[in-house]
């Protein structure tokens, strides 16, 4: 169940991510960050509405918690936003791979909160650092503009990185042990509703044109992700953890061949080793973190 379970969710992640990249270039990095999360919310307000132990959950839990809970939403909007630029200026096969380089941060922050880590965890730090380099190199012969984009496309696919790495770090120390994921993923989608709100109005007032087939996407986008999210943890509850987390890892090498087929996206021998060493790394971090 752990394995099935790991691989739905790194399919239906994968396929976000390119659809997240399709999203930002038609509609902007904003508006297709705040559709994503008017729909989570929608959603999970329905369930927490039709659940009293939700409800408790959430009423009950210390207004300390919530508001680490509500510091760690932000990151994981913020987190949203930089990986929407860096999928509209740069290649679906670097960027989705970097961004699973979360781990690299969690554990470092685990790290200075006095944890040790171990031989295999510092091998996997390493090679992810590697990968970044690697993957962030430019193939020969490509234009400035292009050079340019790609550079800064890396640079928000890792600043995404970072900042969810913070955010899981600090839900799954202080946040998710009181709140449950429910009502964590309702908090976090409420959070960005409501900074994004001006865009959203911003959009009505200039009555801007959504197309049908973008509408699509968006929806797509954001189902597309919390399949993924119900997938991994119905995997975690019937399984083994750390099986479906190290398996669904590989949605970065998924959207990766998604833009390779749709977009045909080209790599340099050195950016396709690069894109396997984090990915590489990435599963090492989850394997033994």
């Amino acid at each position: 169940m752990d394995v099935l379970m790991g691989l739905l969710a790194a399919v239906l992640w994968g396929a976000t991510d390119f659809l997240v990249g399709m999203n930002a270039r038609a509609v902007g990095v904003r508006r297709a960050v705040f559709f994503g999360q008017l729909l989570g919310l929608l959603l999970m307000g329905l369930i927490i509405a039709v659940s009293s132990q939700q409800l408790i959950k959430m009423v009950a839990a210390p207004a300390s918690v919530l508001l680490l809970a509500c510091l760690a939403a932000l990151c994981t909007l913020s987190g949203a936003l930089a990986l929407s630029k860096a999928f509209a200026i740069g290649k679906t096969s670097v960027v989705a791979p970097l961004v699973t380089s979360y781990g690299v941060f969690t554990t470092l922050l685990a790290w200075l909160g006095g944890e040790t880590l171990g031989t295999w965890q510092i091998f996997g730090l390493l090679t992810c650092f590697l990968g970044v380099v690697l993957a962030s190199r430019e193939a020969k012969g490509g234009s400035g503009q292009t050079h340019v984009g790609g550079r800064l496309s890396v640079g928000f696919a890792l600043l995404a990185a970072l900042l969810y790495g913070v955010s899981f770090w600090v839900q799954g120390k202080y946040a998710l042990p009181v709140l449950g994921p429910v009502n964590m993923l309702a908090l976090g989608y409420g959070v960005g509703v409501l900074f994004l709100l001006p865009e959203a109005l911003r959009m009505l007032r200039d009555q801007v044109t959504v197309r049908l087939k973008t509408w699509g996407t968006l929806c797509g986008a954001s189902l597309f992700n919390l399949g993924g999210f119900s997938a991994f943890s119905w995997g975690a509850l019937h399984g083994s953890i750390a099986v479906v987390t190290v398996i669904s890892t590989l949605s970065g090498g998924i959207a990766a061949i998604l833009g390779f087929l749709f977009y045909r996206e080209r790599l340099s021998l050195l950016q396709i080793v690069g894109v396997i060493l984090v990915l590489v790394g990435a599963v090492l971090l989850h394997l033994y973190g």
